[in-house]
C-alpha cells in the first residue's frame, strides 16, 4: 500500500459545532500521525490472527454480511487542550477543537473475535492501520495501538465503515476503522488492516513511547492514556461576543466523559465566583456528548467570564485549572469564554 503525496493532516473542529448533536464529517477534527494511505475498498482485506484458533481474512463485503450495529460516539484527541498549558508541551498545539461526535455504523468487534477463538494465552489485541512512517531516526512503523482483550470483547468497540450515514472519508479512515467508545481517539485506529491477539503488553512506539502520562503531579509516570476525562465545552456565546444587559442569553454547549454518563454541568457567569446547574438534554448514550443549556440575564455592563465544568456519573469533576504533563495529554481544564455586556 502506498501513501498519498501529502503530509499528515491535523485540523480542529470549530467550537460553534459544540452546540450540534452530530459533527458534520467536514468539520470533524482530524488527527493523523502519517500521510493518509491509499486503500481501495474493493481490494481491502482485514487480517485477524495471532493467538487465535481460526485466523481470518475478511474483505469489506464479508464484514458487511455480518450483523450490523450503529452507535453515537464522541471521539477526542488525547492532546486536546495542550496549547492551554503553561508552558505549552511539545506536540500538535490543539486548543479545544480536537473533538467530534458521529453516528458510526459497522459491525461489533466482539463477535468477530469470538469467531476467531482467542487462545487462553491471549491478553491483548493489537490494531494496525495501513499508515506508516518514521517514528525515530531509522525506525519505521505502522500506526498501531492495543486494547486489553477484556475491553475488546466488551459491547462497545465497533468496526466502522460509515459515518453520519455516508461511507468514511479518507481522512476519517476509509474504508474501515475501529471505534473504541469512551477512550481517547488514539485507540480508534483508522485504515484498519490487521487485528492481532498477543500474550504480552504491546511494545509499539505509539503504545510504549507515546500516549503515557509523564511528569504529572498525582499520576505515576508511565500511566497509559486510556479513557477521556470529563469535559464541557461552550458553543454559545462565542468568545468576545457582545450581549446586552437585561437580555436573555442562552449559554449552551456539550459535555462528555469516557468514564460514563454526564451527571451535570455547572456554569458560572462571573468567573467562578458563583455557579448554577445547566439543564441537560437526553444523552444518546454514555459514549456520546450531551447537550446542555443555561438561560442567563446579565445585570450589569462590562466584561464577564463564563466558565463551564462537567461532572460524570463516576464522580469525576472537570478541574478549573490545567494539570501539566510532559506531552500535554488529558488537559481537561474548564472552558472559559469572555464576553462583553453592553447597555
Amino acid at each position: 500500500m502506498t501513501s498519498l503525496p501529502v503530509d499528515a493532516l491535523n485540523a480542529e473542529t470549530p467550537l460553534s459545532a459544540a452546540c450540534a448533536v452530530l459533527t458534520p464529517p467536514g468539520a470533524f477534527f482530524v488527527r493523523n500521525h502519517f500521510a493518509p494511505p491509499a486503500v481501495a475498498a474493493a481490494s481491502h482485506r482485514l487480517r485477524l490472527d495471532g493467538l487465535v484458533r481460526r485466523p481470518l481474512t475478511l474483505g469489506l463485503e464479508d464484514l458487511r454480511s455480518l450483523p450490523e450495529a450503529a452507535a453515537e460516539v464522541t471521539l477526542e484527541c488525547a492532546g486536546n487542550g495542550r496549547a492551554l498549558l503553561d508552558p505549552p508541551p511539545p506536540g500538535t498545539p490543539w486548543r479545544l477543537g480536537a473533538f467530534g461526535t458521529a453516528l458510526w455504523e459497522g459491525t461489533p468487534l466482539a463477535p468477530l473475535l469470538r469467531r476467531a477463538g482467542p487462545l487462553a494465552s491471549a491478553r491483548w489485541v493489537v490494531f494496525t492501520g495501513a499508515d506508516e512512517g518514521e517514528v525515530e531516526p531509522g525506525r519505521v512503523e505502522p500506526f498501531a495501538r492495543a486494547l486489553p482483550l477484556e475491553d475488546a470483547l466488551g459491547p462497545g468497540p465497533l468496526l466502522a465503515w460509515r459515518m453520519n450515514g455516508a461511507p468514511l472519508a479518507v481522512e476519517h479512515g476509509h474504508p474501515l476503522r475501529l471505534v473504541a467508545p469512551g477512550r481517547y481517539g488514539v485507540d480508534s485506529v483508522k485504515w484498519l488492516v490487521r487485528i492481532e491477539l498477543v500474550a504480552g503488553p504491546f511494545g509499539g512506539f505509539f503504545q510504549a513511547r507515546r500516549y503515557r502520562y509523564e511528569g504529572q503531579v498525582g499520576t505515576p509516570d508511565g500511566t497509559p492514556v486510556t479513557r477521556m476525562r470529563p469535559r464541557a465545552l461552550i458553543g454559545s456565546p462565542a468568545a468576545a461576543e457582545r450581549v446586552r444587559r437585561g437580555a436573555v442569553v442562552d449559554i449552551a454547549g456539550i459535555a462528555w466523559s469516557g468514564f460514563g454518563a454526564i451527571a451535570g454541568v455547572d456554569v458560572s457567569a462571573d468567573g467562578g465566583a458563583t455557579w448554577l446547574s445547566a439543564a441537560l438534554e437526553p444523552q444518546p448514550s454514555p459514549a456520546a456528548a450531551v447537550g446542555w443549556r443555561l438561560r442567563w440575564v446579565p445585570d450589569a455592563a462590562g466584561s464577564r467570564r463564563i466558565v463551564a465544568r462537567a461532572r460524570d456519573a463516576a464522580g469525576n469533576v472537570q478541574p478549573l485549572a490545567g494539570v501539566w504533563n510532559r506531552l500535554g495529554y488529558g488537559n481537561n481544564q474548564a472552558h472559559q469564554v469572555d464576553v462583553e455586556v453592553s447597555e
